[in-house]
């Protein structure tokens, strides 16, 4: 089957699917629509009565009454009226129904986004699900607005035909002859205009992606000097973006002058006919201007279903890109176990756990571990060594490939939705900081008390730079965190982990950017919370790892080695390289920080 007729049948069951959701406003529109219909079509008639009741007999006499002129302005303004309010019904609930599918729909996807796996929102780029919610959500319901009018003024083309032939057949002939070549005209139109428009919508998805990546990377862009590299970029996408909306206007500017002029055409030829017809004295003048005028009306219906028609080639390919979302499959399913709330720390274990990003190589491989309750326990691996992946298995951000996560001997997928965020808390490396205040960053709507934030900030070692602000608790930190420097974010990250009293806490590198001293000021801090949690943090500093009960040793996706920090330094040659390497990497580093402050001292003192 043709691409446009697929468009044209995907189009009207979007229409349809419109309908269904919406019934009852639509009824209202379709009522406004009908009115506006019969009374454009009803002020054929007055126009003709007036012509040949008040204007002929004035003219042949030269006056008329003032009684004449009352009656035939009530009754065009009588008319207008009932055609105006039909209008403002119409167009009031036909807006009313797209805005409010485009929030429904708007809310159904980001709804989605919530309910789909990490894995998922890993294959699709962020700018991409942006463009999903926002300009596909719009486009698929942009038709809704002309909809309502084009089905309504059916009842108008049916009214004004009807009064066309009782008025005067032959003439309504000849003006309804017009109508093939514009049906025509208008088929021709959507088969040229349905794949330019495709293309063009699927270009405004691109765009909105790489604006958003741009806009993500601002730091790395300005950092780096790329900001010309990146506009050129978006310039690209958006040429091509220019050049196909250039292309839908030059098919609109060709085609719709000759949809324009084909019903005055029409109109042409009736009146040339008519007044042939008037000076044989076969035919009356308000006639003759009832069917012209008719004639006109006529051609809006089917403009107006052109427009409708128009619409739907960019409407079908957002409501595709719309309802891949909808139709995603991977979400992630819940039992009905729900955890215990006794307090205590949780009884972490995994067993055989392999999982992969794609499906030809697996990051993780076959896993078993067990952590006590009230342990820390410290993962330690090379880059690249699945230690961040396990963390996110750890909190069910996504599900093992094979194997299963044991949070008290419950396999983590048949717990109640929410029984793992109520257990277990994980603090990333990379710490997102919200456009708010601190209180806001780190309850995230939790329902505490100022004295929890406060003392999740003395744990986080964040209570004393946080008093220091002027506001304080109230104190906004900027988009990103931008006031405050990278250990500051993190330590909030970390605050907002502990303020929910987590029996589980996964620390994925999570105080990377402080002081090692800090950081071990935050792992004592840990051991002393009340109920103390089970602890799992992937660490690489030794101080840090000294501090751990047990340490676990992952390379290539598999456990290595597992025991105290002093046992794996004296069996495990890859643990032991490993460590030497950070502590060799740090000492550089420090040495480095040691010459430039002696260099700097140098130029000082000549």
């Amino acid at each position: 089957m043709p691409d446009d007729q697929v468009t044209l049948r995907e189009g009207l069951r979007l229409l349809a699917r419109a309908v269904r959701d919406e019934p009852g406003i639509f009824a209202i529109a379709i009522a406004g629509s009908a009115v506006y219909g019969i009374t454009t079509a009803l002020s054929a008639t007055v126009i003709g009565r007036v012509t040949d009741e008040v204007i002929v007999p004035a003219f042949a006499q030269g006056r008329t009454t003032a009684a004449a002129l009352a009656v035939a302005g009530l009754a065009i303004v009588g008319v207008s009226v009932l055609k105006a309010l039909g209008m403002v019904v119409r167009r009031f609930y036909a807006g009313v129904m797209q805005y409010r599918l485009q929030a429904r729909y708007r809310r159904a996807v980001t709804r989605r986004y919530l309910r789909l796996p990490l894995s998922w929102h890993h294959r699709h780029p962020t700018g991409e699900l942006l463009s999903n919610a926002n300009a596909d959500v719009e486009a698929s319901w942009y038709p809704i607005a002309p909809f309502p009018m084009a089905v309504g003024v059916l009842i108008m083309l049916v009214t004004a035909v009807v009064a066309m032939v009782l008025t005067d057949p032959a003439l309504a002939a000849i003006g309804l002859l017009v109508f093939p070549a514009i049906l025509g005209v208008n088929l021709l139109y959507q088969r040229r205009l349905a794949p330019l428009a495709t293309h063009a919508q699927a270009l405004r998805g691109e765009l909105s992606g790489v604006a958003h990546e741009s806009f993500d990377g601002a730091l790395v862009v300005k950092a780096l000097g790329r900001e010309a590299n990146e506009a050129d970029r978006f310039a690209a996408v958006a040429r091509r973006l220019r050049d196909a909306n250039v292309g839908v206007g030059r098919v609109r500017s060709a085609f719709d002058p000759v949809l324009e002029a084909l019903p005055g055409l029409g109109v042409l030829i009736v009146l040339l006919a008519g007044a042939a017809r008037i000076s044989a004295g076969s035919l009356d003048p308000g006639e003759l201007v009832s069917v012209a005028y008719l004639l006109m009306v006529v051609a809006f219906p089917v403009r107006a279903i052109g427009w409708v028609l128009g619409e739907l080639p960019r409407a079908v390919v957002g409501w595709r890109r719309v309802d891949r979302v909808l139709r995603a499959s991977g979400a992630l399913r819940h039992g009905d176990v729900v955890p215990s709330d006794g307090g205590q720390p949780a009884d972490l274990a995994v067993r055989a756990v392999s999982y992969s990003y794609a499906h030809d190589r697996d990051v993780l491989h076959a896993v078993t571990l067990d952590v006590a309750p009230g342990r820390t326990v410290a993962v330690v691996g090379p880059t690249g060594s699945g230690k961040s992946t396990l963390a996110g298995l750890l909190v069910r951000l996504v599900d093992p490939r094979t194997g299963e996560v044991l949070l008290d001997g419950v396999d983590v997928r048949q717990l109640a939705r929410g029984g793992v965020a109520g257990s277990a808390a994980l603090a990333f490396q990379y710490a997102f900081v919200f456009d708010g205040t601190v209180r806001d960053n780190v309850t995230l709507g939790l329902p505490v008390t100022d004295d929890q934030v406060w003392t999740a900030l003395r744990v986080a070692q964040a209570d004393r730079f946080v008093a220091a602000l002027p506001e304080r608790l109230d104190a906004v930190v900027g988009e990103r965190g931008a006031t405050l420097s990278g250990g500051q974010r993190q330590r909030l990250a970390l605050a907002r982990a502990v303020v929910r009293g987590p029996r589980l806490l996964i620390l994925d590198d999570a105080t990377s950017a402080v002081d090692p001293q800090v950081e071990q000021r935050i792992l004592a801090e840990l051991r002393g919370v009340e109920p103390r949690p089970t602890v799992v943090v992937v660490a690489y500093r030794r101080a840090t790892i000294a501090l751990a009960d047990e340490v676990v040793y992952i390379e290539h996706g598999r456990i290595a080695a597992r025991g105290t920090h002093e046992e794996l330094l004296a069996t495990s040659a890859g643990y032991r390289n490993l460590l030497t390497a950070y502590e060799r990497d740090a000492a550089e580093r420090a040495a480095l920080r040691t010459d430039e402050e002696e260099l700097v001292a140098d130029e000082v003192s000549q």
